[in-house]
């Protein structure tokens, strides 16, 4: 899942980063505002993480021009400005949510995942085809009853072929649910997911169409 951290202090940024990182997320982290927008404009995320004060243009007009192009992109306000007025505005301008800083990464995860929930029409907190079980909170699978505890890596894989069960992804669509920009990506990366998956899961968990790509199974 692809995630665009819009953040001009550069620690925070770093931290939250790779905070997104270990929880699985493919990371894209920009420091002003025109850059957001053209980040936006040319790659397709699940959810943006917007601070108010940036510099060139900043969140507030990052937020509407968002909102008045119709994107449907869901963007958590992160920010230090903690006043009622703030908190309204930014949800009055089209925010999904609005934290504050500080605030504990457990906290961040928790309103991501129920911002892609309210976005899903309501689904399950579990992704689910019927035999494999898959948990956005705790990266635990079960399949045929089996659980087992994954990486990050392993967990954005699995998640990003389950979120699509019956379709073929190929290597570039499951490197571009797992790597953030400037990342490395070593030529057997994907191969070596799916090996310590099945490994762990059961050789028939994800399906390889030769030539094409990898997939799970439709839901039963």
């Amino acid at each position: 899942m692809r995630v665009l951290l819009i953040e001009d202090d550069k620690m925070v940024g770093a931290a939250v980063q790779q905070a997104l990182r270990d929880a699985a997320y493919a990371v894209d982290w920009v420091t002003d505002g025109e850059t957001a927008i053209h980040a936006v404009e040319n790659e397709a995320y699940e959810v943006a993480l917007l601070d108010l004060g940036l510099p060139l243009a900043d969140g507030r007009e990052v937020l509407c021009q968002l909102r008045s192009s119709r994107r449907k992109l869901p963007v958590i306000i992160v920010t230090a400005r903690d006043g009622v007025d703030d908190r309204i505005d930014g949800l009055d301008l089209g925010a999904d949510d609005y934290l504050v800083k500080p605030f504990e990464i457990r906290e961040l995860l928790a309103r991501m995942r129920a911002v892609l929930r309210r976005e899903g029409s309501g689904s399950p907190a579990l992704l689910s085809n019927g035999t494999l079980h898959l948990d956005p909170a705790t990266h635990e699978a079960w399949f045929h009853g089996e659980a087992s505890l994954l990486t990050a890596r392993e967990f954005a894989l699995l998640s990003a072929l389950l979120a699509r069960p019956g379709t073929i992804l190929s290597r570039s669509e499951l490197e571009r649910q797992i790597y953030g920009w400037n990342e490395e990506v070593e030529s057997n990366a994907i191969e070596f997911l799916i090996h310590t998956l099945r490994k762990k899961l059961g050789a028939t968990v994800i399906r390889n169409v030769r030539g094409v790509g990898w997939m799970v199974d439709r839901s039963l």
